[in-house]
């Protein structure tokens, strides 16, 4: 029997009012891309010492509720010699796994791409809660899905389907499974497009957790919002709150506790400012609504950091200036900068 108290407990600590998630799961290609902006060599010992940078930020707790780690991360040290799965549990944030391996083609859904790694999933679960010394508390399964062409219903129920059963096994692991369908803002496409798609998907997801017995109270949502296409135009954080959250609520059953948005492409203040309307839009709202940002929340810290020991203090001030901003616009109280 999965440990349910172990993950509503878990849940409660992540949706903690004023605190959202730090996406740290990069892989190493992403990553590159990420220390290629700065001109930093894409080593080992680099990815070390930046997020050991991010995660001995002082007070980052405060605004952090958990951490979303990559594979390698996990069991590598920072400078305490604490494994970084352990520093981060030590300071009262719960570490988390990217338990997906990647997107592939499928012959019969075109540019839609299928998000790979059930293969397995049941093992690697067992050699993270051992690598991490059982200090990981939740997982994260991305699927990505495009605007245009608009995706079919085949493919949709196929690759819902893949999320609803990897949440099945990360349930049975006693974790909480983060699921993230991402409809990218990329391309011209109109919000009441991105609306459409992003209803269908959400719809099919849960009727896939219906048909395998996910409970979604056991669960939290990660997602887009709803968005005009990068190349159409951008969006006033008013044009976006009650889309988005109208959403949410024609597709997202009232018993998962919590979305996190994902920031998606969007700057770090355009991130902050989006999750500051949907909030106040969504006060009567049945589940939290959070943050899950990876770049948003780094961006300006990475910059600041340089790849420099020197700049370690630069870059988590910019780090928690920006936690910060989104904690405040968790609770629907950011006022500018």
């Amino acid at each position: 029997m999965p440990d349910t108290a172990r993950i509503s407990d878990n849940i409660q600590k992540i949706l903690a009012p004023g605190k959202g998630i730090l996406a740290a799961d990069e892989s190493t290609g992403t990553i590159q891309k990420r220390f290629d902006s700065i001109n930093v060599e894409n080593t080992e010992e680099n990815r070390i010492a930046y997020r050991n940078m991010l995660f001995t930020t002082g007070g980052y707790e405060e605004f952090i509720s958990g951490v979303i780690l990559f594979d390698e991360t996990i069991d590598q040290k920072g400078e305490s010699g604490q494994t970084f799965s352990e520093m981060i549990a030590a300071s009262g944030v719960v570490p988390g796994i990217k338990n997906d391996e990647g997107k592939e083609e499928h012959p019969n859904f075109g540019s839609q791409t299928i998000t790979r790694g059930l293969k397995g999933l049941g093992k690697r679960l067992e050699n993270w809660t051992e690598r991490s010394n059982g200090t990981l508390g939740f997982t994260k399964w991305r699927q990505v899905v495009l605007v245009e062409p608009e995706p079919n219903a085949a493919f949709l129920d196929y690759a819902m389907s893949v999320m609803a059963e990897q949440a099945a096994w990360v349930i049975d692991a006693g974790y909480v499974p983060i699921c993230e369908p991402e409809i990218l803002m990329d391309g011209s496409h109109t919000q009441d497009q991105c609306a459409s798609v992003t209803e269908r998907t959400l719809s099919t997801l849960y009727k896939k957790f219906e048909e395998q017995g996910v409970d979604p109270a056991l669960t939290i949502l990660k997602t887009n919002m709803v968005l005009s296409g990068k190349e159409t135009k951008k969006d006033t954080p008013e044009e976006v709150a009650g889309p988005t959250v109208q959403t949410f609520q024609n597709s997202v059953p009232a018993s998962m506790p919590g979305v996190v948005f994902l920031s998606g492409g969007q700057s770090s203040i355009q991130s902050t400012e989006n999750l500051n309307a949907c909030a106040k839009v969504a006060t009567s709202a049945p589940w939290v609504l959070s943050f899950s940002y990876g770049r948003a929340l780094q961006e300006d810290a990475l910059k600041a950091w340089g790849g420099s020991k020197d700049n370690y203090g630069a870059g988590q001030s910019a780090f928690l200036h920006r936690a910060k901003m989104n904690g405040l616009a968790q609770k629907e109280e950011y006022e500018g900068e």
